[in-house]
């Protein structure tokens, strides 16, 4: 059983200052650091945590998750979550949760704003006057009103974009893997190798599985359009720079803009390296997509109230890794949460052991989620050791928490 008043709580990678607020208001001892750790480092630092908050480049692996024996949920204060090893997560029964809302709108903007300069040459513009140059030809500079926009991606964020895309008078093309529905007029596209023939801007929002690593490349760039545009906000694994440099120098590429790249820098300050330094037509940005004081507040606030009501409650709703179970609570009861193995029969064992303990069940929820079932059960009156003794002996027990 966690002590409520003594649950720890370490917070990586400058964490937003509403989510300390927070966890402190609980009661729960925080400790914050401003960069992202090693794995070894992460693994020192865990002794003892019961939450983990990280964002984007602390890797969580299968050696941190197997070290971490306090650990009972991880909030990743962004949208991706592959930096976590979540098949090892769940056979530890540690929750996962993320942010797959909050930040969207801030990184929809940034896209909307570098698609403009890029389309303008506002770069390459302001390059110049900052030297001392006064070029007002319009050589090369275009509005986006009536240019083609193709979207790789289309879940929440690009969905977005596409909207606001089309209210600033583009015409929008997107392809997805999955099957999903076009909203205003945008158009679905069969293939990639379609998107790329048509569009005057290619825009990345896919997600940063391994699968995906490498996706676009030296043929991809060269499928698209003379003098177009390449963005990628979503993973940095999933481009070839070195072949986005080549297209850019070459004149294939007219600009291009980029917010995350295959190894990022620990934290501020730290020297970042890249092959698309020093290219005037193209915009860098350090991984700042959904980092506006907006967004990090709403994920902030967002990602620590699950891990409260995770700690206190049990509730898996929108865990990226554990089956999704919301039990109402019932004052003056206690509560049993089970991760087991999914197999047959599980239930009616749990059951069965708490019958013969005179152990009355007053509230029961139940969910699976491939290989893991995640069980609530809110049981009156007293119980004994021995009880939870026998539950977590089942063969089939991942993980068995008592929270009141």
């Amino acid at each position: 059983m966690i002590d409520q008043a003594k649950v720890r709580v370490l917070l990586l990678e400058s964490i937003h200052a509403d989510a300390v607020a927070r966890f402190e208001a609980e009661g729960y001892q925080v400790e914050s650091v401003r960069n992202a750790l090693d794995e070894a480092e992460l693994i020192e630092r865990l002794d003892g945590v019961q939450l983990l908050g990280i964002r984007s480049k602390t890797k969580v692996t299968a050696k941190v998750l197997e070290a971490a024996d306090s650990l009972v949920a991880i909030g990743a204060f962004c949208i991706g979550t592959d930096q976590i090893d979540l098949t090892a997560a769940a056979s530890h029964g540690i929750a996962v949760f993320n942010a797959p809302f909050s930040n969207t709108r801030s990184v929809v903007e940034l896209a909307v704003s570098e698609i403009i300069a890029l389309t303008r040459r506002l770069t390459e513009k302001n390059a110049g006057m900052h030297n001392g140059v006064w070029d007002k030809a319009a050589d090369g500079s275009h509005e986006i009103r009536g240019r083609r926009l193709g979207i790789v991606g289309y879940g929440n964020i690009g969905t977005q974009l596409s909207v606001l895309a089309e209210n600033l008078g583009m015409h929008v093309s997107f392809y997805d893997t999955a099957d999903k529905l076009a909203l205003g007029n945008a158009q679905r596209c069969a293939s990639l190798d379609e998107l790329l023939e048509v569009s005057d801007v290619v825009t990345l929002h896919v997600d940063g599985r391994p699968g995906n690593a490498g996706f676009f490349g030296a043929e991809q760039f060269a499928k698209m359009r003379p003098g177009s545009i390449f963005l990628n906000l979503s993973r940095g694994i999933v481009v070839d720079h070195v072949a986005l440099r080549e297209s850019l120098v070459g004149g294939h590429l007219s600009g291009a803009a980029v917010d995350v790249f295959p190894t990022e820098p620990k934290g501020r300050g730290d020297e970042f390296v890249s092959e698309l330094r020093g290219l005037p037509n193209v915009i860098l940005t350090p991984h700042i997509g959904g980092s506006t004081e907006e967004a990090q507040s709403d994920i902030g606030d967002f990602v620590a109230n699950k891990l409260v009501h995770f700690v206190q409650e049990g509730n898996t709703t929108l865990s990226v890794n554990l089956p999704s179970v919301a039990l109402p609570q019932q004052p003056a009861m206690s509560r049993v949460v089970h991760v087991h193995i999914n197999m047959p029969g599980v239930l009616a064992q749990v059951n069965s052991i708490l019958a013969e303990h005179q152990v009355n069940v007053e509230g029961q929820l139940l969910s699976t989620r491939g290989e893991y079932g995640y069980l609530i059960t809110d049981i009156s009156g007293d119980y004994s050791d021995a009880v939870l003794d026998r539950l977590r002996g089942m063969d089939q027990t991942v993980r068995l928490r008592v929270l009141s």
